[in-house]
């Protein structure tokens, strides 16, 4: 029984997979079913198995990129540590995920499947939206200690991932520039934490 468990895993992870490089190579709506039953080396039954059409397997794609993500958003506000010291650890995790090229692949796909879309580029977002970031939570939690300032928590979180993401994200997923090296992240990093609580800090940080 558990070796069929596995043996199944191992198509769904092998489709997922050719459904990945398809899509990124030929595009959302150029990419078959039965391209993607080859690239896994499957059957198009055990493709339609797994996934019983194009968008469902597509949607599977985005759930991969939420929890990759999902992950690296573990926050808590602890009322003990420093809010410098909090985002310092909450942003390494960020950028450590931005160097993942597994990561950034699927944001690829994601977007070259959305972009000539926008009825499913809203679905894309609504999806993420569901799940409020950690960070706006922390956030909260810091303004109602009297840490923070600042009136809109989501607008805030916002500009602290904008930072970030518009030199080690964007860049690469869009223009395929290289991933930061361990010293530029470090800087960045630094950076970000420092602007943001220059403009939000309240007392001590």
């Amino acid at each position: 029984m558990s070796t069929s468990l596995r043996q199944t895993d191992r198509k769904r992870a092998a489709i997922l997979n050719a459904a990945i490089c398809e899509f990124r190579q030929l595009g959302y709506d150029a990419t078959s079913m039965d391209k993607i039953a080859a690239t896994a080396q499957v059957s198009k039954r055990t493709v339609y198995n797994h996934f019983p059409c194009k968008e469902d397997l597509f949607t599977a794609i985005l759930m991969l990129l939420w929890q990759r993500a999902a992950t690296q958003d573990d926050l808590v506000y602890r009322s003990d540590c420093s809010l410098e010291q909090q985002l310092s650890t909450y942003l390494q995790h960020k950028l450590s995920l931005f160097s993942d090229p597994d990561f950034l692949d699927l944001v690829r796909v994601a977007i070259a499947a959305t972009i000539h879309t926008p009825d499913r580029a809203r679905e894309v977002v609504d999806k993420f939206r569901q799940n409020e970031p950690a960070i706006v939570n922390w956030m909260r939690a810091a303004q109602a200690d009297g840490r923070l300032a600042g009136t809109d928590p989501h607008w805030m979180s916002e500009m602290l991932i904008a930072q970030i993401k518009g030199l080690a994200f964007w860049p690469q997923v869009t223009m395929g520039q290289p991933v930061l090296n361990p010293e530029q992240r470090d800087n960045l990093l630094k950076q970000a934490v420092w602007l943001f609580l220059r403009g939000y800090a309240q007392g001590g940080a």
